[in-house]
């Protein structure tokens, strides 16, 4: 029978020796210390003493694989080195398994909780000084595994070399390994609950990872930028309101812009390209699609592998600091396209992560997306909660981001999206909803506003699920924002349709506003409108080519003075023609001509009107910045409506006309005397219009219309225009 020491050697040996601690290392063991070391590269091995460099003894190779074993010449455990000697060369270097371990009493018990905010610090791996020494500690969580090590190219990937202690009861393994230094690669070797040896698995919380197709986690170095945006983040929160001006512009980094060569610009380029042309167009923020490191390109980064890590595709996390950093200095705020819906199968991904279903359910009824063959996270798992809601924390702390847009709310709040009776379960209740979804959307709202304050979440939520911006304590999910996604369908139908047809589907412009104050929304005509055979916006636009730009840009200005939040994804300002391909950049050729730099001098003076009229975005959320002067003029296909400001003493007439046909001596009613003045009109001809209007403003007249006792008498309706007009001040 074997002897205990001997089974401990094969699981060495193989890999799997689930207490290093109790083996490796010094000893006290028959009345002799003893060290024990798994060094198989050496030739010979001795312990010195770390004080004054002294050789204490030499160590005797046990076997052929590597472990050397010795008694020590002290009565007590005391600092040591080991010295081995190789093909006559000599290396010093640290034993792992004279270290303490990396987590502290207080972090465990918050990590076995499943509360620890800050767990991107303790899990992971982390340069750090132990015992004034040099090294990197690595953490993972693993429950069920039966023997984790970390394997890199520090120690050949050889997973017998630094096999990692679990903290029991919290399913935390960590080991601090000496002298690895930052930039280094690695994975962590897992064997699961019955021994098996898994496929090696990234870190999960990698702050740095390689350019897909290689798949390892690279040990992070301890961030080096210096930001420069305090002035920024003392004046977000205002930036960020339902009150404020927020217009976005959305980029898919790339395919923006690239290189002659067709290579993407880094994060540092386009700090130094993307950044001033949309701070020139007028926008307030930027929002990026998914950036977390992802394996697959078609995916835009909507199937994230390394949720902490910024894509290495573009650059470093400090490179990535660096564009954020260069975006607040703009003017700009920066949000995040961010996937806590689900991940992909890769198999060094989190899926059986430690041969179980540890972060997905293990039953496909509710841990798989028939859609995107992904797997679902366990939102009733705690340590999953707050790996989520850590992640999204270590975000806003880490790289100074303004907000977070949760992608995909609907798949998450449902347990039978896109699912056929009898391949779902339901809730306790015998409902559809996903109360375990709930939950965590609410705690990561909640989470969010309290320890990121000045920043904010929107959710991609397509259906009628109520109070998704209100907040929690009022039974809401506690969202900042909500994308309505119900006025981008209506609306985009409407335009789509041939104007003689418009007036049979009038009600899809003015649907929207039957419930246009029950959320803070955000309009959103996004890369979802213009990829897989949609077409471009401009494409969707019916009539010849002077049509489809008229038809846009009256569209775009409908749009700007709507109520709700602006957002437009790139190419779409300047009316790019082809739909989008991630894997080129947009037609900037395209702006050489008149009516495609036209429609983008129009997007420019959007933004300015927007931010400059407190009437246009004060009460973008409330029903008293609105109201309709005429939504019912389906035959001519015309709309018009006012905007206020908070105290109603100042407003904003807007008159759409969504036929070809200019309309002369249109009458609508104003609540106020005196001169209007066009401010704003997309038939001009420095947008590419006709140049047809009102010679600049109108004088209302005591004429009652549309319930007002004054009136204008619009010279001139453009054809497929929208029109904007102020009151002077009295």
């Amino acid at each position: 029978m074997a002897t205990k020491p001997d089974r401990r050697i094969a699981a060495l040996q193989a890999g799997s020796l689930r207490d290093p601690f109790g083996f490796l290392g010094l000893h006290e063991e028959g009345g002799a210390l003893l060290c024990r070391a798994f060094v198989p590269w050496a030739g010979q091995l001795s312990v010195l003493d770390a004080a004054d460099g002294q050789e204490l003894v030499s160590l005797a190779r046990s076997g052929r694989d590597g472990l050397f074993v010795g008694a020590v010449p002290r009565g007590e455990r005391f600092r040591y080195r080991l010295r081995a000697v190789t093909d006559g060369r000599v290396v010093d270097f640290e034993d792992p398994y004279r270290f303490d371990p990396i987590l502290g009493e207080i972090d465990r018990h918050l990590l076995g909780e499943g509360r620890h905010l800050r767990a991107f610090d303790k899990l992971g791996a982390h340069p750090m000084t132990m015992d004034g020494v040099e090294g990197v500690g690595f953490a993972v969580w693993a429950p069920n595994a039966s023997a984790v090590s970390v394997v890199g190219g520090f120690n050949d990937w050889d997973g017998r070399r630094h096999p990692m202690r679990l903290h029991p009861g919290i399913g935390v393994w960590d080991l601090f390994v000496p002298q690895v230094p930052a930039g280094a690669t690695y994975k962590f070797q897992i064997h699961g609950p019955d021994g098996t040896l898994l496929p090696l698995k990234a870190d999960p919380v990698a702050r740095q990872a390689e350019h897909p197709p290689a798949t390892a986690s690279i040990v992070a170095p301890l961030p080096a930028h210096q930001w420069h945006d305090q002035a920024w983040l003392e004046t977000r929160a205002g930036r960020n309101t339902r009150e404020a001006p927020i217009s976005i512009y959305e980029v898919h980094l790339g395919s923006w812009r690239r290189h002659p060569d067709g290579s993407v610009l880094s994060y540092r380029e386009l700090a130094e390209e993307l950044v001033p042309y949309v701070a020139a167009l007028g926008f307030t923020h930027i929002e990026v699609l998914p950036i977390s490191e992802y394996p697959f390109d078609g995916s835009w980064g909507y199937q994230p592998i390394g949720l902490f890590a910024p894509t290495s595709r573009f650059g470093t996390p400090d490179d990535f600091r660096f564009f954020v950093d260069a975006c607040h200095q703009a003017g700009l705020g920066l949000w995040l396209d961010w996937v806590p819906g689900h991940f992909p199968t890769d198999q060094h991904g989190l899926g059986l992560f430690d041969g179980t279903h540890l972060y997905e359910h293990a039953d496909p009824r509710q841990g798989f997306h028939q859609d995107w063959n992904t797997l679902i996270f366990n939102y009733g798992r705690p340590e999953v909660i707050n790996y989520l809601t850590a992640n999204a924390l270590s975000w806003l702390e880490n790289f100074h981001l303004d907000g977070l847009r949760v992608d995909a709310v609907a798949s998450m709040l449902y347990l039978d999206y896109s699912r056929k009776p009898g391949e779902w379960l339901p809730n306790r209740f015998g409902g559809r909803e996903n109360l375990d979804a709930v939950d965590f959307l609410r705690r990561f709202n909640e989470l969010v506003f309290e320890h990121a304050p000045g920043t904010t979440t929107a959710a991609e939520e397509s259906t009628a699920w109520p109070m998704v911006s209100a907040p929690t304590h009022l039974g809401g999910l506690g969202f900042g924002f909500k994308w309505n996604m119900g006025w981008m369908h209506d609306t985009l139908h409407y335009m789509a349709q041939d104007p003689v047809h418009r007036k049979y589907h009038h009600k899809d412009l003015t649907f929207g506003l039957l419930y246009g104050f029950s959320e803070n929304f955000i309009l959103p005509l996004s890369h979802d409108e213009v990829v897989h055979g949609k077409g471009s916006l401009l494409n969707k636009m019916p009539g010849d080519r002077w049509q489809r730009f008229a038809n846009l840009r009256a569209y775009f200005a409908f749009m700007w003075m709507h109520p709700g939040k602006k957002l437009l994804f790139m190419g779409c300002e300047f009316g790019q023609e082809r739909e989008w391909n991630h894997d080129a950049q947009l037609d900037w050729h395209l702006l050489d001509d008149s009516s495609h730099a036209g429609l983008a001098r129009l997007v420019q003076d959007l933004n300015r009107l927007y931010r400059g009229e407190t009437a246009l975005h004060r009460l973008d959320a409330v029903p008293e910045g609105f109201a309709w002067v005429d939504a019912t003029d389906s035959d001519q296909s015309v709309v018009s409506f006012l905007r206020f400001d908070a105290d109603r003493r100042h407003a904003v007439l807007v008159v759409c006309n969504f036929t070809p046909i200019p309309r002369r001596d249109y009458r609508v009613g104003v609540p106020r005397s005196g001169l209007w003045r066009e401010r704003l009109n997309t038939d001009a001809a420095v947008y590419g219009g006709s140049d047809l209007g009102n010679a600049g403003a109108v004088t209302a007249e005591p004429v009652a219309q549309h319930g007002h006792a004054q009136s204008l008498a619009l010279l001139l309706l453009p054809p497929l225009a929208t029109i904007v007009l102020i009151a002077e001040p009295s």
